[in-house]
Order: structure tokens, then C-alpha cells, then sequence
């Protein structure tokens, strides 16, 4: 494997202790429909991350570890795709810090997932997931389980609630889903209030043109991307996680209407990312 310089790939990361097949297989797969060059990297923690912190054997053996595991990534990728155009990088660091600067040049950068509790993910050395997702440029996926490409018609579904971030997924959406050929499920979730009738008639008309304005655009666009709107009444992550069972993948902005005071991601996807039982893709604004 040679080094890549700085561009517009994919990038993926390799778990160097976990099944890292799922996410590599959609990062591959994802690089040869947009024709890009795929980066495999593999970061290996600081000393003090690791039990032996004194033992420098210890620490070769580890970067032996994690760059025969690369290799074999690198080798699995050429066998599923023979003419694809891919690297790999061993690199010392955190994997958090790690793959977010790897994601300063890369068109997507596309993570495993631990499918560890909320609180796990947060404090967790080995975590990952959000602080990437919350940092990175580029759009994220994150692939816990595999895409449901059995479904027929294939979808993905878009979550939009009128912010900057959201209008950012969609059109990423609907760029995947015409890569894909797939249809896209555009839906708006709102949560019922102790409201009158006629309130509730006017909430719903919002959020049908709401969903109507958003599209318009894009579905000229994408003429060949069959699009649905739908209107969900309930908790959003629920809401979304479900009507994405049996989807490719859920795309969602970083940032949405509901997010928690100094995160970086919103209340949503921060759900989907532990709920969701499809790859989960995460937008930020611009």
C-alpha cells in the first residue's frame, strides 16, 4: 500500500479489534458507484490506551497487529471490487482524532458501530461514533447492520424538519438515491400537544408544505428519483428508526430543531445513531 495525498475519497475506518466487514463493504461499494478512491485507516492508540503502557514490545506488536489487519482490509476490498483505487494508512492517535482529520479532505467518511449504550459512547476510550459524527465536514455513515437490500423497491428515507442541516441531507439524499436507483421516503415527524382540532389540522398542513417546498427543487433535479412525502405524528428517532426498518439508509442533518444545549448533534441523530437498524448518514449544513 503507497500513501494517498490529500483529496476528495472516502475514507473508512478499520476497527483493529472488531468486524470491520459491514463498513468496509458500504465504503467500497460507495466509492466504486461515485467513482472515487477508497482510504482504509486504522488508527493505533497512545500508550497509555493500551495495558502494558510500559512494554515497547507490546507496542510493536500491536502496530504489527493492526498493519497485517490492514493489509488483509486492503487485499478484501481488490477481491470485491479488482479495479478499485485504494490505500491504507497506519497511523498513532486516538482513533476519534484520528479519523476526524482524516475527514477534513474526504468527500465521506464511513465508521463500524460498536453498538454501545449512550453513556458507553461517550466515555468510552475506544468511542468513536459521536465525536466524529459531531466534528467532521463531510457527511458520516455509520453502519451498525447491514443495508436491507432485499427490499423491493429499494429506498432510503430522509428525515427534514425545516432546518439549514436538514436541507443539506436531502439533497444528499436524493443524490443517493439516484446513484442508487432507489426510491426516497421524505418524512416529517411532529409530536402531538394537548391542542384543539383545528390546530392540529393547521399543524399538519405546515408540515405538508413544508415537505411540498422542499422537494419541489430537487425532485426537478433528480427526475428520475420516485419521491414520497409522509407526515409521522410521534417521538422522532422512533418515528424515523421505523419507517426505516427496511431501508438502504436513514439520512439525517447534524444539527436539527431539537438538539441539546453545546452539542454538535442534534437529539435525533444522536437516537437514530443507537436505534437505527439500517446504515444511519449524517449531514452537516453547507
Amino acid at each position: 500500500m503507497t500513501a494517498h495525498p490529500a483529496g476528495r475519497d472516502i475514507v473508512v475506518g478499520i476497527d483493529p479489534d472488531r468486524n470491520w466487514h459491514l463498513a468496509l463493504a458500504w465504503a467500497a461499494d460507495e466509492a466504486q458507484r461515485r467513482r472515487l478512491p477508497l482510504r482504509l485507516v486504522l488508527a493505533v492508540p497512545p500508550r497509555h490506551h493500551t495495558r502494558h503502557v510500559d512494554d515497547t514490545t507490546d507496542r510493536t506488536a500491536l502496530r504489527q497487529a493492526g498493519s497485517d489487519r490492514l493489509e488483509h482490509a486492503f487485499n478484501w476490498v481488490h477481491d470485491r471490487h479488482p479495479e478499485a483505487s485504494v490505500t491504507g494508512d497506519l497511523v498513532d492517535g486516538s482513533p476519534a482524532h484520528v479519523l476526524g482529520g482524516a475527514a477534513r479532505e474526504a468527500r465521506l467518511i464511513v465508521l463500524g458501530s460498536r453498538h454501545l449504550s449512550r453513556a458507553a459512547e461517550f466515555f468510552s476510550a475506544g468511542s468513536l461514533v459521536v465525536p466524529v459524527t459531531a466534528q467532521a465536514r463531510c457527511p458520516v455513515v455509520v453502519v451498525g447492520d447491514a443495508e436491507h437490500i432485499s427490499q423491493q423497491p429499494p429506498f432510503i428515507v430522509a428525515g427534514i424538519d425545516g432546518s439549514a442541516s436538514a436541507t443539506a441531507a436531502l439533497t444528499f439524499a436524493f443524490d443517493e438515491a439516484d446513484l442508487r436507483g432507489a426510491a426516497l421516503r421524505v418524512v416529517c415527524v411532529w409530536q402531538r400537544l394537548s391542542i384543539m382540532l383545528d390546530d392540529e389540522k393547521t399543524a399538519l398542513r405546515a408540515q405538508r408544505t413544508l415537505l411540498s417546498e422542499a422537494t419541489a427543487g430537487l425532485s426537478e433535479k433528480y427526475p428520475d428519483v420516485h419521491v414520497t412525502h409522509e407526515v409521522l405524528a410521534g417521538h422522532p428517532v422512533e418515528e424515523l428508526a421505523r419507517a426505516a426498518e427496511h431501508a438502504l439508509a436513514v439520512v439525517v442533518g447534524r444539527r436539527g430543531r431539537g438538539g441539546y444545549t453545546g452539542m454538535r448533534i442534534g437529539s435525533v441523530v444522536h437516537g437514530l445513531l443507537h436505534r437505527a437498524h439500517c446504515p444511519v448518514i449524517t449531514v452537516p449544513t453547507g
